[in-house]
């Protein structure tokens, strides 16, 4: 056990925290083919049929968002105390928005559903719409920081009567929100367009793809060159003194260029995947768009957590703010749960062996119709 140190072990939790973090933004594709719902279907039966592609994936995305908090809260209790006990009002806005879709995908379809299809087709629009802008917000705040303050008990609260509402009024939190939205309707276009047989959707998904790629690549830019270039945080490894840095996270990627190339590789594939769906009609391109989702994200994520880096600075207290060696669980816990970890790989392929025997074949609006039990 004592072979790793913890600060191995403290950045080898972090790295599963951020990759976990990028496979749950790969999977909000879900989320952004709802938001699409009355842009690609026009009728009944199509509305049917982009529904219940997603329906088959919608669990996914809901079990993503679970293991990205639990691994925060059994690696990194301290982050979990301070940010989902304190931001109360932005996570219990997320908790409804995600709620509110499993119970539409069940009722939607529901023989005595006297709201109608619609009043449930809203709240996925909702799930798809809000519940995302509000998780970038969320995320957002690890770059920009939070109103909280902890004690030498490890005892925290919040400064802010608004629990979190405050981080909607930071610009940056504000782009990080509408940047994860635009990417998971870009992700949803690109899912449907490689999962359903239609040719009127398809069309109207090339439509939808276009207009919110140009609506996320400005986003995406100001995100990434503020985050790179605005003032960051870091702690001394000796006393855990925490002191402004300039362009901090910038520095992190230079001193580490493995992570410069991963993050070009991510951005290279997401727009390659753009391109060949637009101009080549080329169905699998989420694939691409994907792999460079979840490259990118693991990386603007990753960098937060290492060269002595504040991962969650504090607006109240500097002194205050976290890291990953003084929010982490103890080396025994890291250990071991690093143990447990290394089956993350069988689950993984398991899930991917599920995904391609239900994608097989393509789903039609036939083969909804012929389902029994369809959403």
């Amino acid at each position: 056990m004592d072979t790793f140190s913890l600060y191995t072990l403290q950045t080898y939790w972090w790295l599963l925290v951020s990759i976990i973090g990028a496979l749950f933004v790969f999977m909000t594709f879900v989320q952004g083919g709802q938001t699409l719902l009355y842009t690609l279907g026009k009728t009944e039966d199509e509305r049917d049929l982009v529904i219940n592609s997603l329906g088959r994936k919608w669990e996914l995305t809901f079990t993503s968002l679970v293991m990205f908090g639990g691994a925060l809260f059994a690696a990194f209790p301290l982050f979990y105390a301070v940010s989902f006990g304190g931001a109360y009002y932005v996570w219990m806005a997320i908790l409804f928005c995600f709620i509110i879709q499993a119970v539409s995908y069940e009722y939607r379809k529901k023989p005595d559903n006297f709201f109608g299809n619609r009043f449930y087709e809203i709240m996925l629009f909702i799930n798809g719409s809000l519940g995302i802008f509000l998780i970038g917000v969320a995320l957002g705040t690890l770059y920009t920081g939070g109103h909280f303050i902890v004690n030498e008990m490890h005892l925290s609260h919040w400064t802010k009567a608004t629990y979190g509402l405050e981080a909607l009024l930071d610009p940056f939190n504000v782009a990080f929100g509408l940047m994860l939205f635009f990417l998971s309707r870009i992700l949803g276009a690109l899912y449907l367009y490689n999962n359903i047989v239609h040719k009127e959707i398809a069309q109207r998904i090339l439509k939808a793809l276009k207009r919110n790629t140009l609506l996320f690549l400005p986003i995406f830019l100001y995100v990434t060159g503020s985050m790179l270039l605005q003032t960051g945080y870091s702690y001394d490894p000796n006393t855990k003194v925490v002191s402004t840095e300039s362009m901090k996270l910038l520095h992190n990627i230079l001193a580490y260029p493995i992570l410069g190339i991963v993050f070009a590789a991510g951005v290279v594939s997401l727009l390659y995947g753009i391109y060949t769906a637009l101009f080549t009609s080329n169905r699998k391109a989420i694939w691409f768009v994907g792999t460079g989702t979840v490259l990118t994200v693991t990386t603007l994520l990753f960098v937060l957590g290492i060269n002595h880096t504040v991962y969650y600075p504090s607006l109240a207290d500097l002194q205050s703010s976290l890291t990953i060696e003084n929010s982490s669980g103890s080396h025994y816990t890291l250990f071991v749960m690093s143990i447990v970890s290394l089956l993350v790989p069988l689950v993984l392929g398991y899930i991917f062996a599920v995904w391609r025997s239900m994608d097989r074949t393509k789903l039609t609006i036939e083969e909804v119709k012929s389902d029994s039990h369809h959403y």
